[in-house]
């Protein structure tokens, strides 16, 4: 019995002692998930994601890292009963992809078909587990991804590209008849989002700010929601005016920004990409910071029911709630949009407005042709005459 709380003892302290050391990263790691990361984790996982840290790796990758390693450490303690091994077998590859990718035809006649009952019961109390079907492939092959990037962070090699894997991988996918959906089921293009607007047309300062956002996110390029939340005043950098039509000297002037956006999800430690803003998203970015008399650090941030200001920024979730709460003041389904809607929304919006997608790509700071054209080829089919032939 003595022993037993000893034991006891000894892990408790060791849960602190991990999340006193996440407090470190607290600028990087989601504070609200502190606690429940330093409980999943090992001391060497925490160790690892301090190394990354310090090695420059982008804070939103470093985030997901942890996030996805907490998900892996409590999968694996539930499914084996024990921590993650460093490198995991292939055995345990196959066991992680036969758990979150099934078919759902075969789980109706077969209910250990899949994720165990005990597992999934297991997840589902740590709130680490939502779906209630088999997981979408890209989480998976995320996850795997994660855990392969670790293992090669701590000096060892895996069994991520074994062919047996490979073909688990295809068949699961094949079997799960997920179909691939958008990260937002519908663009935030220049109509919607002077719907939004018009829910913002207030001086209240919370509608001062989700105008500014809106305005700053969507004509920045569309950026990701992670990004629009790590948004600092030490990012704006004033330029001199520009004239509303370049080809016209005579054409009002127009106040713009240049925005530095530093590390990104495509760039490398070496890169610090920028963007500009131009015209009115200028004048509502300044109006927000203005009335909310915000002169450094975060630029977007938390306000309160008093209307007051946090010190703090908002988290790249409230970013997304934000937006849905707008949509559905606006009289749109919430459940067709969310932040990423912004990105689509302005590439989709460059296309139909003409705007080649090279220029527009300049803005987006798209990596991939292929993921942007996309959107461009979408906006074309619209207009052509292909789906024409019978009307």
């Amino acid at each position: 019995m003595i022993d037993n709380h000893r034991a006891a003892r000894s892990d408790s302290q060791a849960v602190h002692r991990r999340a006193e050391e996440l407090d470190a990263l607290d600028a990087i790691l989601p504070f609200d998930r502190r606690d429940q990361l330093a409980a999943l984790l090992t001391d060497d996982d925490v160790a690892t994601l301090k190394h990354l840290a310090v090695e420059g790796m982008g804070e939103n990758t470093l985030r997901a890292l942890a996030s996805d390693l907490g998900y892996l450490e409590a999968w694996c303690r539930l499914a084996t009963g024990a921590p993650l091994p460093w490198p995991a077998p292939e055995s345990l590859l196959l066991k992680f992809v036969a758990h979150h990718l099934w078919d759902p035809a075969k789980r109706a006649e077969d209910p250990t078909h899949g994720m165990p009952a005990d597992v999934e019961a297991g997840m589902r109390a740590e709130r680490l587990l939502r779906a209630s079907g088999p997981h979408a492939p890209g989480t998976v092959r995320r996850r795997l991804t994660t855990w392969s990037i670790l293992t090669r962070w701590r000096g060892m090699t895996g069994d991520f590209g074994a062919p047996s894997l490979k073909a688990a991988l295809r068949l699961a996918v094949r079997a799960s008849a997920r179909p691939r959906q958008r990260k937002s089921r519908k663009a935030v293009t220049g109509d919607v989002l002077a719907t939004l607007l018009e829910t913002c047309a207030s001086d209240r300062l919370v509608d001062v700010r989700d105008r500014a956002l809106f305005l700053t996110a969507f004509a920045s390029g569309g950026r990701r929601r992670s990004e629009v939340a790590a948004l600092r005043v030490e990012d704006l950098v004033d330029e001199e005016p520009v004239r509303a039509d370049p080809a016209d000297k005579n054409s009002p002037p127009l106040p713009c920004l240049s925005i530095h956006l530093g590390r990104t999800k495509t760039t490398t430690s070496d890169d610090s990409e920028h963007v500009l803003l131009i015209g009115r998203p200028v004048s509502a970015l300044k109006h927000w910071l203005e009335e909310a008399a915000i002169k450094e650090g975060p630029i977007f941030r938390r306000i309160d029911q008093w209307a007051n200001v946090d010190r703090r920024a908002l988290t790249p979730q409230s970013v997304n709630l934000i937006l849905k709460r707008r949509c559905q003041q606006a009289g749109l389904d919430p459940a067709l949009f969310s932040a990423h809607g912004l990105r689509s929304g302005y590439l989709t919006e460059a296309a139909n407005r003409g705007v080649s997608l090279p220029e527009a790509m300049q803005q987006s700071l798209h990596k991939s042709v292929i993921q942007a054209a996309s959107y461009y080829n979408n906006a074309e089919r619209k207009k052509g005459r292909a789906a024409r032939l019978i009307v």
